[in-house]
């Protein structure tokens, strides 16, 4: 059985990425919980289980096969169960669908500063820092032409729910926590999303769990 060590359902963006890809895959799994930066943090971290991951969430245990970084997990399962399962079948929309992966994984720090996750809170609307509006412009322009290009097939980016939305899965919940103001057509998108039973399942665990961090209970200055 795969087993997935995952933080705070509250706060971690990358933890629900990984955890949401393993319930993708429809392939059983142990998961486990490690509440981030409290005090048992550190010396939790030095555990062989999370050695190769440098400390880090979430991380795939697949037999004594390790995966922790959220996009080498989706793609880890994709080749573990059916690539098309996660990607779309279409080259020109696979290719824009992993681009945009991609872009999720290795940029809008601004943004990711700015906009911290947390799902059992809504903050009111608050002025935009133009770094932060130009990367939440960025992403909404990638949704709108994933949705016109590729997303004829169902309600999600490209069609059918898959990597991208994944990927994309945090922002969704970081526009809702801050109360960004989107277009028609990226606040369908999010709705779909959260109307998803996985994205209910895990909003409502986040709901019980004892710990909070309070750096993340405020929005930034």
């Amino acid at each position: 059985m795969l087993k997935l060590i995952i933080g705070n359902k509250t706060y971690s963006s990358w933890s629900l990425r990984g955890w949401l890809a393993v319930r993708h895959s429809g392939l059983a799994f142990e998961e486990i919980t490690v509440p981030m930066f409290d005090e048992a943090w550190d010396r939790r971290t030095e555990r062989d289980e999370f050695a190769p991951s440098g400390g880090k969430v979430p991380i795939l245990w697949d037999g004594q096969t390790v995966i922790w970084d959220s996009l080498a997990i989706i793609e880890w399962l994709a080749d573990r169960t059916d690539r098309a399962r996660y990607w779309p079948r279409d080259d020109t929309a696979r290719g824009m669908a992993r681009s945009m992966a991609a872009e999720m994984h290795s940029s809008y720090p601004n943004m990711r500063r700015e906009l911290s996750m947390n799902v059992r809170r809504q903050f009111p609307a608050r002025p935009l820092p133009e770094p932060v509006k130009a990367e939440v412009l960025r992403i909404i322009e990638l949704w709108a032409q994933a949705r016109a290009r590729h997303g004829g097939g169902g309600p999600y980016l490209f069609g059918e729910f898959g990597g991208v939305d994944i990927m994309f899965a945090p922002v969704v919940t970081r526009f809702v926590t801050h109360s960004v103001p989107v277009p028609r057509f990226a606040a369908a998108y999010m709705e779909t999303m959260l109307d998803h039973g996985w994205m209910k399942e895990w909003i409502e665990a986040a709901q019980e769990e004892p710990w909070v961090i309070e750096q993340y209970e405020t929005p930034q200055a």
